[in-house]
């Protein structure tokens, strides 16, 4: 079982340990629409990511068992050596995912959210394994076992849920020399032209120190990247940033300038285009964050769903093995197509309240298949079927016409 999942209930225990110390300490650490956006980014990813690791993970195996040019013995070193490794590795896959153009595409999601919050540690972009799964293969090749990889990457993901919080300000001086901490991440997640491509490590420090790409806090960060998505649709995160590449390439000259910026780093343009252009500075004065104010009754409405769906995935995933491919696709697909429509209301996209109502009965029909294949208890069925029909009357009698955009 992968320990990321595992993990899942911690998770959600730490930031509602956050949330009520922003509360207590009067602190707006949290936005509804903005954390459960980033929520929804993590479900993407981790359902699209089980059938992406049928590709990434035998790619890395078939190296490993065909091409290793050592045998390595199953010992303490070699697994924390592998664990170095991971992090070295994890080092240039995270830099050339912020240096070239091609590679942000797979990581552009992580780094939307405009507030900075353990949430956001969730905030995963669906497509970035597919831009980065290579960067490990020299581990492979010299014979660490493709089960030490997968335990030491995951471990590797895990230390850096704790950095993405305002709470912990600074750790010991020798403890900022030597690992990542919330300090140095919110560098990384700052849009700051000072604070642009810095701080790339996972876990040690070590690595920007010694390749140039450290910077330490100084003026308090401003969230977000250069070109806001203005969305909590998950779906519309994830598939923006490769609309947006499109219409830039259409607009670049000649297919070597074209050739030339999809694997440049963001802000490169050709001469006849004015060449680089640096992020520019953010005036705090007239900067506001992406909101939508919805009724409090649609606010609490999707709260709930939000939490049925965290169940259902959780669920899902913990059960994973006890269904087929197809069914496992058709489960995902619902799941994500959920999300994506709650985002859109969030969004204040009035179609999406009708979609949302054939979304809860095709919820109700799935959970009717599942039952009758004897895949889920009936007791748990009956239970998310009434409040599908729950939610068919509360949808029908919330006044949508409440709903506001902020200017």
């Amino acid at each position: 079982m992968d320990p990321v999942i595992l993990s899942i209930p911690i998770f959600f225990i730490l930031i509602g340990m956050e949330v009520a110390y922003g509360y207590f300490k009067n602190r707006k650490l949290y936005r509804l629409n903005d954390a459960v956006a980033n929520i929804s980014c993590g479900i993407v990813e981790q359902l699209t990511g089980v059938f992406a690791k049928v590709f990434t993970v035998a790619a890395y195996d078939f190296i490993f068992r065909h091409y290793a040019i050592f045998e390595l013995e199953n010992t303490w070193y070699w697994i924390v050596l592998c664990f170095i490794g991971v992090d070295f590795f994890y080092y240039w896959a995270h830099r050339m995912s912020h240096e070239v153009n091609l590679f942000w595409l797979g990581h552009v999601v992580h780094h939307q959210s405009e507030d900075y919050n353990l949430s956001v540690a969730l905030r995963q972009s669906t497509f970035q394994k597919m831009f980065t799964f290579y960067f490990y293969f020299p581990l492979a090749f010299l014979g660490f076992k493709t089960e030490w990889f997968l335990l030491m990457g995951a471990f590797n993901l895990l230390y850096q849920f704790w950095i993405h919080t305002e709470v912990v300000k600074k750790m010991p001086r020798w403890y900022e020399y030597l690992f990542n901490t919330p300090s140095h991440h919110r560098v990384h997640h700052g849009r700051n032209p000072i604070y642009i491509d810095r701080n790339h490590a996972a876990t040690l420090m070590i690595w920007d120190r010694m390749f140039g790409t450290f910077q330490e806090e100084k003026e308090a960060p401003i969230y977000g990247i250069t070109s806001p998505t203005n969305s909590w649709n998950p779906v519309t995160a994830n598939v923006q940033p490769f609309v947006r590449l499109w219409h830039e390439l259409k607009t670049i000259p000649g297919w070597w300038n074209k050739f030339k910026f999809v694997w440049a780093p963001p802000g490169w343009y050709p001469a006849e285009m004015g060449g680089f252009r640096a992020a520019p500075e953010v005036d705090r004065s007239t900067y506001h964050k992406y909101e939508v104010t919805l009724s409090p009754k649609l606010n609490f409405y999707l709260f709930f769903q939000y939490l049925i769906l965290l169940v259902g995935t959780a669920l899902f995933l913990f059960t994973l093995g006890n269904y087929t491919t197809i069914q496992q696709i058709v489960i995902a697909g619902l799941l994500i197509g959920s999300v994506g429509v709650l985002g859109s209301i969030f969004d204040n996209k009035q179609k999406a309240i009708r979609i949302e109502l054939i979304r809860v009965f095709a919820s109700i029909l799935v959970l009717s298949f599942l039952v009758i294949q004897g895949l889920m208890p009936l007791g748990i069925a009956i239970g998310f079927g009434l409040f599908g029909f729950v939610s068919v009357g509360v949808l029908s009698r919330i006044d949508v016409h409440q709903i506001s955009l902020r200017p």
